[in-house]
Formats: C-alpha cells, sequence, structure tokens
C-alpha cells in the first residue's frame, strides 16, 4: 500500500494540517499504517504537486503559515479507484520470529522468556484496543456508516492480537513438553 493513500484516507474525514496528520499516524492509523512525519510531509508535498490534494494556508501570529490539506475531487477519483481494486496478501516481515526459526542456537530458557515478553506487548496491544472497542464502539450496530469501517479494522487489530497471544501460550506449551520429554 502507499503512503500517498493511507493520506488520502486520513484526510478525507476531515481536512488536517501536516502535523494533526503525524499524530493520526501516531494513533489510529498507525495502529495497522506506519509512517514517519518526515516521510508524511514529503509525500504531502507530492500529492499537492500532482493536483490530488489542496492546502489552505492560515496565518499565524509569530510563526510560519500553517497549511491546512483536504482531498480535492481528482484525488477522491483516485482513492475511490484505489478502493476498488484488489489487494495482495501483506508479506510477513517480523523480526521476532526470525529469531524463533533460530531459537535452537540458544538455550530455550531464553526463548521462552522472549516468547513471554512478546506475549506481554501483545496482551497490552489487545487491552488497548478493547478499551478503544468499549469507550467509541459500545454498540457497533449504532454507529455511523464512517465508523462502522474503522470498527472493522479495529476488530482486525483485536483478532491479530488475539492470536498472537494465543501463538505464544500454544509455543510455551510446546517448548516446556519438549523440555520434558528431552
Amino acid at each position: 500500500m502507499s503512503l500517498a493513500y493511507a493520506i488520502l484516507v486520513s484526510l478525507i474525514c476531515e481536512p488536517k494540517s501536516g502535523y494533526d496528520l503525524a499524530k493520526q499516524f501516531d494513533g489510529t492509523v498507525g495502529f495497522f499504517w506506519q509512517a514517519t512525519h518526515q516521510q508524511i510531509y514529503r509525500e504531502l508535498t507530492k500529492l499537492e504537486q500532482q493536483n490530488w490534494i489542496v492546502a489552505e494556508a492560515i496565518a499565524q501570529e509569530g510563526r510560519p503559515d500553517k497549511k491546512i490539506f483536504s482531498v480535492n475531487d481528482l484525488g477522491l477519483s483516485h482513492l475511490k479507484t484505489w478502493l476498488l481494486q484488489s489487494s495482495e496478501v501483506a508479506t510477513v516481515k517480523d523480526e521476532f520470529l526470525l529469531k524463533i526459526y533460530a531459537g535452537y542456537l540458544i538455550p530455550e530458557e531464553a526463548i521462552a522468556q522472549q516468547i513471554q515478553t512478546h506475549r506481554q506487548l501483545h496482551q497490552q496491544q489487545l487491552e488497548i484496543y478493547r478499551a478503544i472497542e468499549r469507550n467509541f464502539f459500545s454498540s457497533s450496530q449504532d454507529c455511523p456508516k464512517e465508523s462502522r469501517f474503522a470498527y472493522l479494522t479495529l476488530r482486525r487489530g483485536i483478532n491479530f492480537e488475539k492470536g498472537w497471544i494465543d501463538w505464544c501460550d500454544e509455543t510455551l506449551g510446546l517448548l516446556a513438553s519438549w523440555h520434558e520429554n528431552a
């Protein structure tokens, strides 16, 4: 997925400054799409040059003008075309799994500790997602159309974290049984 489309998706609900957009990438969008502030600002410049977004300069006292970006008709057209295209299955690039793959090179206790730590991290993320669900989606049937689709991505995040926790539990159990049978 291109950062350009992640930015368009973020701007479609409401115009934002580059700073506000970067903050959103640190929060909600950041749960499934990562970008540095520098990458976001660079991409905003490209999108503006391609005429997919427009910027309105807002004067600020004692500071440079603030730019508020919004998606224009051309950008919306490109976004809708992209939304209708099929998506590939995401490739996994996971440093932790690579370490597990080569885990036979170090003591099993060390790998078990890393898995336990990883499990805790996923449990913490799951609690964050569940808090978001409680606070913003207490009734998924009553939320506006735009929020329904945000809820679907949140549910994916919840299931992702639960899957990791289940895998960690299974893996820790296997390691323990292998240790007993050694």
